[in-house]
């Protein structure tokens, strides 16, 4: 989708607000060129460090510096300008870091990373929150300091929004919960949860095109596990794992982002220390992996990518340059290739294409 009066997209940016950024900001990206338009803020709001729009656009939600899980925004389909809808008074209880909006915009689920907490609340027609159900986590991983304790890192919807599908990095899980509504709350389902390999830290995950499988990226192992998914049960079987590194890195690193892209034949991870981006091809009978290549990501830092609607365009966000890069994408094999589309944002860490 690309906005027909301008031939461009346009791609809200989530970011930490402890440098110079204010809050939200929106960019255009030109759908022939590639090239970025200059950043405008689009609203003052602490610490918006993931956002997720509503499948209509008319509102948008993030996890902010306060004590509630998240606040909203309503969305000018004009000019991309923020107007608060629901906001939370400044808190001092650690930040969530990840939300998702269900396809059919009615419920979100989001996760505490400090707190080792999920959530799951409605979403009005006003754009304004329902009461959160809350699950906390107990337990702690090997990693002797970063899986002391659990640190859920992300929440999703099942394709069918039955399931809701939380990673939990200190405590090496991947948990189902059967998703309630009416009001919104979170179910253990037939699987509790699955174990992935000790120390991996699943961080997020993305489905498969057909629904049939799920793609975890690991942070501490720096991995991509792959999964078969039953829809009925929301159980995960393993099928494969493989690595995100270059090959010969020794360095530190932490793996970050994982995206299929809309088309559903490839995959795409990103990992920060070497500050590449790992693209693998996707076997459409078994959901096996094959890598393809592994590049330079044009920055520092790519906690967060994404692609456009379209799967033509990927653009990261590196926190630790203060930019977003863009790759063009090769439709047929995958690869990506530098566009010279680049932007300032002070530390950029998600990205949300609104068209």
């Amino acid at each position: 989708m690309v906005n027909p009066s301008s031939g461009e997209h346009r791609i809200f940016v989530g970011t930490y607000t402890r440098g110079t950024s204010l809050g939200i900001y929106a960019v255009t990206l030109d759908a022939r060129s590639g090239a970025l338009g200059t950043p405008r803020l689009a609203a003052t709001t602490p610490n918006p460090t993931f956002i997720a729009l509503s499948p209509d656009r008319r509102f948008l939600y993030a996890v902010c510096a306060n004590d509630a899980w998240a606040c909203s925004f309503g969305i000018d389909p004009a000019t991309l300008a923020l107007t608060p809808v629901q906001q939370a008074p400044a808190g001092t209880g650690p930040t969530p870091c990840h939300i998702s909006v269900d396809a059919a915009g009615a419920v979100a689920v989001a996760a505490n990373y400090h707190l080792g907490l999920a959530a799951a609340f409605g979403l009005n027609a006003d754009g304004t929150l329902g009461k959160p159900c809350v699950v906390a986590h107990s337990g702690k991983g090997p990693h002797p300091t970063r899986q002391d304790v659990p640190h859920v890192h992300s929440a999703y919807f099942s394709p069918d929004g039955v399931y809701a599908l939380v990673c939990d990095l200190g405590l090496d899980r991947v948990y189902t919960y059967r998703l309630g509504r009416n009001p919104a709350s979170l179910c253990t389902g037939p699987a509790s949860f699955t174990t992935t390999a000790p120390g991996a830290g699943p961080r997020h995950l993305a489905f498969g095109a057909d629904g049939r499988r799920v793609y975890v990226i690991n942070e501490l192992a720096n991995t991509v596990a792959a999964y078969g998914y039953d829809a009925p049960s929301g159980r995960l079987s393993p099928l494969q794992t493989v690595s995100v590194l270059p090959e010969g890195y020794q360095g530190e690193a932490k793996a970050a982002e994982v995206r299929v892209h809309p088309g559903g034949r490839f995959l795409y991870g990103s990992c920060r220390g070497p500050d590449t981006l790992s693209v693998f091809g996707i076997d459409a009978s078994t959901g096996l992996l094959s890598p393809i290549e592994t590049i330079g990501c044009g920055g520092k830092g790519p906690r967060n990518f994404t692609l456009s609607p379209d799967g033509a365009w990927l653009v990261c966000a590196h926190q630790d340059s203060n930019s977003l890069s863009v790759f063009a994408v090769d439709a047929v094999t995958g690869r990506l290739s530098r566009s010279g589309g680049m932007a300032s944002v002070s530390m950029p860490v998600c990205l949300a294409f609104f068209d």
